[in-house]
């Protein structure tokens, strides 16, 4: 869980929005804390990275309670970037434009989540404007430009994931139709690395299987 002293304040936004009127916002739960509870009982967590912290906490939380995973997908992003004293040096457009297929970065590395009872996963595309200061204390692949925080700048849409039949949505190709990771990040259009990650989920929530090879290149089929 992201601590409220370190939550952004798309994070913050995206909390009050989804406790709603009558909701409560960081609720305890038998040994867990949770980003919220609405009017209507359901625990809501936002999770803006990988789903892997979320692992054990929703499977027990699951148990007894409707779980909610609202997962951000940042359609388009604008950077305004602060030099270490504050100034503003620019503002610009992130060439990097989000989709759905994003989710699988954060379900790779918790794949089993859509099967346990009570959990369902929601999709929030939204445009955000991100502040970065240039302090020299951030990653060595933005050079030492670091992340202070992210902004809601616009809500566009929402993609219920609630059931598995909402997954073949990700599945580019019709039942019993085969492919390969390459064919499939084709007919997706999206990048061979994020292609290989969707097919791992989708063949650990059983929509997919591996049937054999075509050449060096894993063979796979749609069976739902």
């Amino acid at each position: 869980m992201i601590g409220v002293e370190n939550e952004s304040s798309l994070h913050r936004v995206l909390k009050n929005s989804y406790a709603g009127e009558g909701g409560m916002t960081e609720i305890t739960s038998g040994e867990y804390v949770c980003d919220c509870i609405n009017s209507k009982g359901d625990i809501i967590e936002i999770q803006t990275g990988s789903f892997a912290p979320l692992k054990k906490k929703l499977e027990r939380l699951s148990r007894d309670n409707r779980v909610r995973i609202v997962h951000p997908i940042i359609e388009e992003k604008h950077i305004a970037l602060y030099d270490n004293d504050g100034r503003l040096a620019h503002i610009r457009k992130s060439p990097k434009k989000g989709c759905k297929w994003d989710l699988f970065n954060a379900l790779v590395y918790a794949p089993f989540l859509p099967l346990l009872p009570n959990i369902s996963v929601e999709l929030v595309v939204v445009d955000v404007l991100e502040e970065r200061k240039a302090d020299g204390k951030g990653s060595w692949r933005r050079g030492g430009v670091s992340i202070i925080d992210k902004f809601l700048k616009k809500y566009k849409h929402t993609i219920p994931l609630c059931g598995l039949s909402d997954y073949i949505q990700f599945i580019p190709f019709k039942t019993n139709e085969t492919f390969t990771a390459a064919s499939f990040a084709g007919k997706g259009g999206i990048k061979p690395v994020l292609a290989r990650k969707t097919i791992y989920v989708l063949q650990r929530l059983s929509l997919i299987e591996q049937i054999g090879k075509s050449g060096r290149s894993k063979l796979f089929r749609v069976i739902m």
